[in-house]
């Protein structure tokens, strides 16, 4: 621009023109990014949405699209990564024991007796666990374990016969 020549600014491009003209690098910039051309269809239609929801606020819609395409990449892998996170502990969780229902007036009985005996039962008999294992559970002695143990087995018998008698 030479000295005393009027200042000229280029004229802004209408949204159609600047969709037309960007949007297949935007979209191949979202593929490359994600790695799954739906995902880059999805991010690449918010971005210019947005763009065009704002069109007057934009100086640079070039530089503003692409921008929000990185961004929400980026959201798209920390979403994935906490979804995959979950997904793993999610899978490490045990498979829940199922009780069969033949013996469920049987543990009826047991969630009867006093609670440390249930407990007792209930660890011995479901989760397999040793004497020493139980008492290190329950935080108790090996010889309370199997004193309770023994008084619970007295006590399922004696309420079980009752049961049948009846």
């Amino acid at each position: 621009m030479r000295l005393g020549e009027p200042e000229v600014t280029p004229e802004r491009v209408t949204f159609d023109a600047f969709w037309a003209g960007d949007h297949a690098a935007v979209l191949a910039l979202a593929a490359a990014l994600t790695g799954d051309w739906n995902v880059a269809e999805d991010l690449t239609q918010d971005a210019f949405g947005a763009a065009h929801r704002h069109w007057e606020e934009i100086e640079n819609p070039a530089a503003w699209v692409r921008r929000v395409v990185a961004n929400r990449a980026a959201s798209h892998w920390r979403r994935r990564a906490r979804e995959a996170a979950a997904l793993t502990r999610l899978a490490a969780r045990p498979v829940p024991v199922e009780l069969a229902p033949e013996y469920d007036e049987f543990w009826t009985h047991v969630r009867a007796l006093p609670r440390r005996q249930a407990q007792v039962i209930a660890l011995h008999y479901v989760d397999d666990r040793s004497v020493a294992e139980i008492a290190a559970v329950l935080g108790i002695a090996d010889g309370t374990v199997k004193a309770t143990l023994s008084h619970a087995r007295a006590a399922l018998a004696k309420s079980l016969a009752l049961e049948e008698e009846s």
